[in-house]
């Protein structure tokens, strides 16, 4: 609330007083409330999309997904294969063991498992099978962002 509104409305509560003196929560309330309707759901959504293989080509596919999802779809992006590798080795078997564990311990924290491209390895199978064991919605989406619809 900007301080115009404030002296002109108070600050809400029972013992605040409008400019005039008098309590005047009402007024407080209804300008609050407008605030909050200006605030929208945002899914935290699962970025699930190739990381073996060609890494920076894929890694860079990963960017442009989550910031798809962010921008185009105002949903809460969280690609793991973004930032796992910034601390945990791939080619380190117990490192890379740690990390799918992980991946499926945020998948749990998820709203929706967004998988982008065709070619699904299987890691993002890992996901898919868990995604549906918990009964998620998943999207699927070429690797152009457009969406697919699926019989699944």
């Amino acid at each position: 609330m900007n301080e115009q509104m404030r002296c002109k409305y108070g600050t809400g509560g029972v013992d605040k007083k409008n400019s005039e003196g008098y309590p005047d929560p009402t007024a407080y309330e209804a300008l609050t409330n407008i605030k909050k309707e200006d605030k929208i759901f945002r899914p935290l959504v699962y970025i699930c999309s190739p990381y073996a293989g060609d890494i920076k080509r894929n890694t860079e596919r990963a960017k442009l997904y989550s910031r798809f999802a962010v921008i185009e779809r105002n949903a809460i992006a969280f690609a793991p294969h973004l930032l796992f590798p910034l601390y945990l080795s791939d080619d380190d078997p117990a490192e890379r063991e740690l990390a799918l564990f992980m991946d499926i311990v945020f998948l749990g924290k998820c709203n929706e498992l967004w998988v982008f491209g065709e070619y699904i390895t299987k890691g993002m199978q890992m996901e898919i099978d868990k995604a549906k064991k918990r009964h998620m919605t998943i999207r699927y989406f070429t690797e152009d962002m457009e969406e697919v619809e699926t019989c699944n």
